[in-house]
């Protein structure tokens, strides 16, 4: 199994739709290399789910149900989309401000390449973030 991180921004797709949607597709990635991010997912694989631009932190955690395919939202076979379903909120949220202070995850990709929307997630931070978020 792998771990990512996908942002959203809440004005557009909060996790609080994800979280009444239950599952949902993950489209509109236009940046290649969140593109190939999101072509190596695959199904079991879990994602941080980031609040990008308002709230800068990590709010819950979804799952991969689909594997990539074509995106709907265009004919260009370049794009691909995921299925993704809500797995849970977590009782406290780590922000941008948190991971950039602490020793190990100030390296994380989130950091290292903020404008990229689908990011991998090493299996340490992965575990740090899910403890963080459980305290």
């Amino acid at each position: 199994m792998n771990f990512w991180l996908i942002k959203s921004e809440p004005v557009k797709y909060p996790f609080s739709k994800m979280k009444s949607d239950k599952i949902t597709f993950w489209d509109g990635v236009r940046n290649y290399q969140a593109r190939n991010n999101l072509a190596a997912m695959k199904i079991g694989d879990l994602c941080f789910f980031y609040h990008s631009n308002e709230g800068k932190e990590i709010v819950g955690l979804v799952k991969v149900v689909k594997e990539s395919y074509q995106d709907p939202t265009t004919e260009e076979v370049a794009w691909v989309a995921v299925d993704f379903a809500f797995e849970s909120e977590f009782p406290k949220t780590i922000s941008l401000a948190e991971i950039k202070a602490h020793p190990i995850l100030k390296d994380m990709a989130v950091v290292k390449n903020s404008r990229i929307s689908v990011v991998p997630v090493r299996p340490e931070e992965f575990d740090i973030i899910l403890k963080f978020c459980h305290q």
